[in-house]
């Protein structure tokens, strides 16, 4: 047992072969530094977020439209040439009669200031719209609390995959010395006549199997460190560091550490509230559209002053002639061609569509959680299992050596031995990943993985 604490200390605690960073200048990373480094840099996350403020101002746009529209304008005209109408002659006299006169009407110079306003007083669609507008706002705020539970998952799930990947190139490193030991031993042996070449050979073949096995987990662990840089947002061009170790993790190989919700809460499940805020706009869309039947009631007004003079004088207040009006408007809809009715029944559809996505929501919810729940007990349960398999492994493994050194025991039972504990050591790290993976699922089920 003292034996197997101490592998494990020491895969937790040697440095990294050939991943090694400078510490100068490469910033340590914990799981936490991690996950808020990508809340402030993932690209998808800051995306929602940048949504959600976008329809804060289209909300406050729409206010916009039930305050007062004030306008102003101006324009300044010269009639070069000004235009000419014909008269009947007969205001002439009757010498004229049957003829027409042309005749010049206005002045050069037309100068017009105008001021006008308006003001919306009764729009059901303006009052629905209001309320869709903050409904909206919640949807995108739903939508990134979802996106934010989303990373929390995936920024886990990478970086414990990256630690282990990490353990497991330094369980392959003591395996593959261990097997290098043996084998200079055994050469040795077989030199001197006491054992013989085919015994070398198997544990060359050991040790070049454990070579392969070293390149090919040196690469996943690239991989790894690669997922991790793009959850986080992190240049994957730049070295990075991780500062957690599987330490914490051992606590997961004891019962009492699978605690299990008893009754969820489903409506934490940020799906939920998505979902709920969804169904909330369906309704008020359906609103809107049964209230279409009701007038839109606006106040008008306008104020101007206009300037007509022959020469540009603009100072010449005689020459300025205002004109004023205020008007109440009323438009009713009275025949659409049907189009109301029409798109009230499409919201009805939507809505109905809406209702029972939500049910079968809540319905999936409750699936994931007893699912969740059930991969999580069997990942634990294998998890012990695995660690009384490294003490099994530990305890035949130092026997047969033993043996083999007192010359009671074959270079093949010893290399089986060791073949052995590695594979079990390496089922215990698949175990604890699966651990990892099978509680981040459960607290993401049950909708507490974010606090």
């Amino acid at each position: 047992m003292n034996k197997l604490k101490n592998i494990i200390c020491t895969l937790t605690v040697l440095p990294f072969l050939g991943f090694s960073q400078n510490e100068t200048t490469v910033k340590p990373f914990g799981l936490q530094e991690a996950i808020d480094f990508a809340l402030k840099n993932n690209a998808t996350y800051l995306n929602t977020q940048r949504d959600a403020e976008y329809n804060r101002y289209k909300k406050n746009e729409l206010i916009g439209t039930g305050l007062p529209q004030i306008n102003g304008s101006a324009s300044l005209t010269d009639n070069a040439i000004l235009p000419t109408s014909l008269l009947p002659g007969i205001i002439m006299g009757p010498a004229y009669a049957g003829q027409y006169i042309p005749v010049k009407f206005g002045v050069q110079w037309n100068a017009v200031g105008s001021l006008s306003a308006s003001q919306l007083l009764f729009s059901s669609d303006y009052f629905v719209g209001l309320q869709a507008a903050k409904g909206l706002m919640e949807l995108s705020q739903k939508n990134a609390d979802r996106s934010k539970t989303e990373i929390v998952q995936n920024v886990t799930k990478a970086y414990y995959g990256a630690l282990v990947n990490k353990a497991r190139v330094q369980l392959l490193e003591l395996s593959i010395a261990r097997i290098k030991l043996l084998k200079d031993n055994t050469t040795a042996l077989h030199e001197n006549g006491f054992v013989e070449k085919i015994d070398v050979q198997r544990l060359e073949v050991s040790y070049n199997n454990m070579m392969t096995e070293k390149e090919k987990t040196l690469r996943l662990v690239e991989l790894s460190y690669a997922m991790l840089k793009f959850q986080i947002g992190y240049d994957v061009n730049k070295p990075i560091e991780l500062s957690d170790n599987l330490d914490k993790l051992k606590e997961f190989e004891n019962d009492q550490n699978v605690q299990l919700i008893e009754s969820p809460d489903i409506t934490k499940r940020p799906e939920y509230l998505v979902m709920q805020a969804q169904q909330k706009l369906n309704e008020l869309d359906l609103k809107r559209f049964r209230l279409a039947f009701l007038p839109i009631i606006t106040a008008n007004g306008y104020y101007n002053q206009m300037f007509q003079r022959k020469e540009l004088e603009l100072d010449k207040k005689t020459s300025w002639f205002p004109l004023s009006a205020i008007s109440l408007n009323l438009q009713l809809p009275l025949f659409t061609g049907f189009q109301r009715y029409n798109r009230i029944k499409e919201a009805e559809i939507n809505l109905m569509k809406t209702k029972s996505t939500f049910t079968q929501l809540q319905q999936s919810i409750n699936l994931e959680v007893a699912n969740s729940a059930t991969v999580y007990k069997n990942a634990v349960q294998s998890l012990q299992t695995q660690k009384k398999n490294i003490e099994l492994a530990q305890n035949i493994f130092d026997v047969t050596k033993k043996k083999y050194e007192q010359g009671v025991g074959s270079s093949l039972e010893l290399n089986t031995a060791e073949n052995d504990l590695y594979t079990a050591q390496t089922n215990y790290y698949n175990s604890l990943y699966d651990v990892i993976i099978a509680k981040t699922d459960y607290l993401k089920a049950t909708g507490t993985l974010v606090k």
